[in-house]
């Protein structure tokens, strides 16, 4: 017998994966070419050239030792380099001990989680975010507070959030570029929240979920949490800036001005340990080391938000444009799980906003073909005259 637990999950499912497999039937049936598929935040562009000339140079070296272990936080060179960017952006110095390398910002978090959190400690989520939250939270036995971003910015509420603090409040998770409303949190705002934070009668940890720093459009750009927030830990991964979402690459980092830093940098490496990640990947530490400064074309997923957006608002849709990551969060004009079932008479794949506990809304992510999102024009107009936003 597996633990009930974990048997409500399986029962449960993820949605978005849901979904995934959904379209990967239908693609079966009607052709690649006749689906879809806007349910995952899947990027389809290569990595940039400077990974696959390092990836290149790495798979010939002779370097002794290479692929063995080396201590749990990481390669202490590849540390040190994304302690020297990070010290460039933020205006902190930040050293080596701040830094460790981890299997993504999902094993990242998870580390952290395990070294902050116990049993009934309450940790608050500002929805809409990224379902797997739910999942880490659950792995430590606490509690999640959900509390709602504003409705229209989906920017965060700092009256909301001080209400939802209690003496079990342990921290608070930021997403910002967010998954999935693609909102950009502002300078002012973060910093409001740290004073916010700064009040409380005991240490509330910032939690900064980072994936999509490096995806801001319309010449955005995204302030550096690490001068915003004094107890910060950001978790950061390569998945989407790098396109290496199946290497499982990223790092977490302490702010030195956290108050519990030393405790806190000591514990993050021996959970890396004890939760089996071990250590990060050896091979792609060097690689992302000899990339810390590129990017995938950001412009490209520029173009295609664009795109998706014309064609959605044209047929009648409402959403307000994305100013980062991979996702449009549009509005439905029914129930959320039933404009899903509309869309998938129409092989539009689509995950609904309950999925990230703000109902009333879908997610497509625009991380997919050009043609993909031209070949749907057609499908939305038809969805949006079946519900009667056109004749």
């Amino acid at each position: 017998m597996i633990s009930k637990e974990i048997e409500n999950k399986l029962a449960g499912g993820s949605l978005i994966r849901k979904m995934f497999d959904e379209g990967t039937r239908l693609k079966k049936i009607y052709g690649e070419d006749k689906v879809f598929d806007f349910s995952i935040g899947n990027p389809d562009l290569e990595p940039p050239k400077e990974v696959k000339d390092a990836i290149r140079e790495l798979a010939d070296a002779d370097i002794p030792g290479m692929h063995g272990y080396m201590a749990n936080a990481g390669y202490p060179e590849t540390r040190k380099a994304i302690a020297d960017q990070l010290s460039k952006e933020s205006g902190l110095s930040i050293g080596i001990e701040s830094i460790c390398m981890s299997c993504g910002a999902a094993s990242g978090m998870n580390n952290l989680l395990r070294s902050i959190m116990d049993p009934d400690d309450e940790i608050i989520l500002l929805a809409p975010f990224f379902l797997e939250y739910l999942n880490y939270i659950s792995n430590v036995k606490a509690k999640p507070v959900i509390v709602n971003t504003d409705p229209d910015t989906f920017l965060p509420v700092l009256s909301e959030i001080e209400k939802a603090i209690t003496p079990k409040t342990k921290a608070i998770i930021i997403n910002s570029p967010n998954n999935p409303s693609g909102a950009i949190y502002p300078e002012s705002v973060l910093k409001e929240l740290n004073a916010l934070l700064l009040k409380q009668d005991h240490v509330i940890h910032v939690i900064s979920d980072e994936p999509y720093k490096d995806l801001a459009y319309d010449g955005m750009t995204v302030p550096s949490t690490l001068s915003c927030f004094d107890n910060l830990i950001v978790c950061f991964s390569w998945s989407k800036s790098l396109s290496l979402p199946g290497e499982r690459i990223g790092y977490t980092c302490v702010s030195p001005k956290h108050a519990d830093f030393s405790q806190l940098t000591a514990a993050i490496v021996l959970c890396n340990r004890i939760l089996g990640s071990v250590n990060a990947p050896a091979f792609f530490q060097r690689v992302v080391a000899k990339a810390l400064t590129a990017k995938v074309d950001v412009a490209n997923y520029e173009r295609r938000r664009n795109l998706l957006y014309s064609i959605i608002t044209e047929a009648g849709f409402t959403c307000t444009k994305p100013q980062g990551a991979l996702y449009i969060f549009m509005k439905t004009p029914i129930e959320d799980n039933a404009f899903c079932e509309v869309c998938a008479k129409y092989n539009v794949l689509v995950v609904p906003g309950s999925a990230f506990k703000r109902e009333g809304y879908v997610r497509l992510a625009f991380c997919v073909s050009e043609k993909t999102i031209l070949g749907s024009k057609d499908a939305f107009e038809s969805i949006a005259k079946e519900l009667g936003l056109k004749k």
